[in-house]
């Protein structure tokens, strides 16, 4: 199937053409005549599967149809971090350039001033998240009185941010008759009944589990003591990778802490979390989208709004304790059919992290150990219930053949660390 299959209006197909989508993803393909059609619509879709089209092009197409003069707020997506939403307003432009139709992304961290002035001239589409929404709600600025159609996007992200009981509190304000489009990486019990709750005889369609690693993406282990991480992180971008790389870290000391290393070993570098203003992150994200910065250090929430169609490598500095994450991460590569490469550091504290992570995907991820940082002698620390490690003085294994209470690094220095296949970055979705 391609676009022209699924009866969009001329100016919406023009404006795909142009940025070089032919074939619709799975999930576009599955959703878009069915929301274009005003059924309710329950998406099980992660990020990179392209949902954000899924829903902004029918929503752009259903409104066209729309004569009403005055501008109110016709459609709200509701999504939880700044990055993301700007992502998605960026790409409701780009679909709806030759539409009369007016978007807005309105999210906290910024004076209020410019989003309310423009609120004011009347929008059609907003995009929010729940904080600022709330806000202007609050305030008078914003009424959701003539609400046609609700997207909440990343629920499951939602959720894991706190942000729910703000959801709810929006959705109470919502008209009972209504378009309701849910889309969630993952169902978990408190997801599927908010879900419940709001869609009426939806539509479902799952693409992609999160259990899922495409297939393009060449996956790969380097084993590490701690200490060795930033050398050896220092020493792949060097050596190894001449294209830009995404780099997750697990905190945003962590994050700060990798992209100081980098910096001082002459890598340009950025970090982008919780605790940089918004302007710093949006330039950060832009610089590194551009080129400019060529690693980009993230934790995993900030790199929501993380939406780049040529990324190549993704380094996880350090693996998730919570395994379906790693599948998120590394799906900022190998994005609609492209290839990509994923590498992940262990040591001895990411060892049974390794291991629910492969579990989870079901398969083995190959072991790279031709680096000059590899070691064999990694041993996992016992842990408690709470993948955290037993307080000191808990037996630990010992290793054998020596008398040190450390692991022994392997002496041997390989010429090179290439354990990966050169992506071709063929894409399916775009002319060539």
């Amino acid at each position: 199937m391609n676009f022209t299959d699924l009866n969009l209006i001329e100016p919406i197909a023009k404006a795909i053409q142009e940025q070089g989508y032919t074939n619709p993803t799975p999930i576009q393909e599955r959703s878009i005549p069915e929301i274009l059609d005003g059924r309710d619509f329950l998406g099980c879709a992660q990020t990179g599967t392209g949902k954000t089209a899924a829903f902004s092009i029918p929503i752009l197409q259903n409104l066209s149809k729309n004569k009403t003069p005055n501008r109110h707020i016709k459609a709200l997506i509701l999504t939880p971090t700044r990055e993301l939403a700007i992502q998605i307003e960026q790409n409701i432009n780009d679909y709806g350039k030759y539409l009369p139709l007016k978007q807005l992304v309105i999210f906290g961290g910024v004076k209020q001033g410019n989003q309310e002035a423009a609120l004011k001239k009347g929008v059609d589409i907003l995009v929010a998240t729940p904080g600022r929404l709330l806000d202007f709600i609050a305030q008078g600025i914003i009424s959701l009185k003539n609400i046609e159609i609700f997207v909440l996007d990343e629920a499951d992200r939602m959720l894991d941010m706190g942000f729910v009981h703000d959801v709810k509190r929006v959705i109470k304000l919502l008209p009972q008759k209504r378009q309701t489009l849910f889309f969630s990486a993952t169902m978990p019990a408190e997801i599927q009944k908010l879900a419940n709750s709001i869609l009426n005889n939806p539509v479902k369609v799952e693409v992609t589990p999160v259990s899922s690693t495409a297939e393009t993406i060449q996956q790969s282990v380097y084993f590490v003591e701690k200490e060795n991480k930033l050398n050896l992180l220092t020493h792949i971008l060097k050596n190894d990778i001449s294209d830009s790389v995404l780099v997750f870290a697990r905190t945003k000391h962590g994050a700060d802490k990798i992209a100081r290393k980098l910096q001082s070993d002459g890598v340009s570098t950025e970090a982008i979390h919780g605790n940089k203003s918004q302007n710093a992150r949006q330039n950060a994200l832009t610089n590194f989208k551009s080129g400019r910065t060529r690693v980009l250090v993230a934790t995993d929430i900030a790199a929501r709004g993380i939406d780049i169609d040529e990324l190549k490598f993704v380094i996880n500095f350090e693996l998730s304790d919570v395994s379906e994450t790693y599948v998120h991460r590394i799906g900022r590569t190998g994005r609609a059919g492209a290839e990509g490469n994923s590498i992940s550091f262990v040591d001895g504290l990411d060892l049974l992290n390794l291991k629910n992570t492969e579990k989870l995907i079901g398969m083995k991820i190959p072991v790279i150990k031709n680096h000059p940082f590899h070691t064999d002698d990694l041993v996992a620390q016992k842990r408690d219930s709470n993948n955290k490690p037993f307080n000191a003085g808990s037996e630990r294994p010992k290793p054998s053949g020596n008398n040190s209470s450390r692991p022994q690094k392997n002496k041997k220095k390989p010429t090179s660390a290439v354990g990966y296949k050169k992506p071709n970055n063929k894409s399916f979705t775009r002319k060539k």
